[in-house]
């Protein structure tokens, strides 16, 4: 018998570890609105609960989202070096704007790969 709509996220939502990634994405959405603090939250979440999805298809998300948080700090860096020489203050905030909307593609993309229980196209470490 087909499950209901309501039963398959029942489903979803039992998982603790899929639920701390979903929160996760959530966190990098809000990071963007917020200058970046939830996004902290974020990949802390990332770091303690690391361990706990090693094996699963979750591992290439929190990955993922790890990928996304340390690669938009270098980026954000790289724009604040850009704006405190005033010259480059332009293009600081061009940087900023791509890295703005680059976090947000990863961030839907990785949402929606979480919704649909497909991991994300990337080489995990094996350690």
């Amino acid at each position: 018998m087909d499950k209901t709509f309501q039963e398959k996220l029942q489903d979803q939502l039992q998982d603790p570890n899929k639920n701390i990634t979903l929160i996760v994405y959530g966190l990098q959405l809000m990071g963007v609105l917020t200058g970046g603090i939830a996004f902290i939250i974020a990949i802390i979440l990332n770091y303690i609960k690391r361990d706990d999805v090693v094996g699963t298809f979750l591992e290439s998300h929190f990955e993922w989202q790890i990928r996304t948080f340390w690669i938009s700090l270098i980026w954000g860096i790289v724009g604040f070096i850009m704006a405190i020489t005033v010259v480059l203050l332009p293009a600081a905030w061009i940087v900023w704007f791509v890295v703005m909307v680059w976090v947000i593609y990863r961030a839907i993309k990785g949402l929606l790969n979480l919704l649909e229980n497909k991991p994300m196209d990337i080489k995990v470490k094996v350690a």
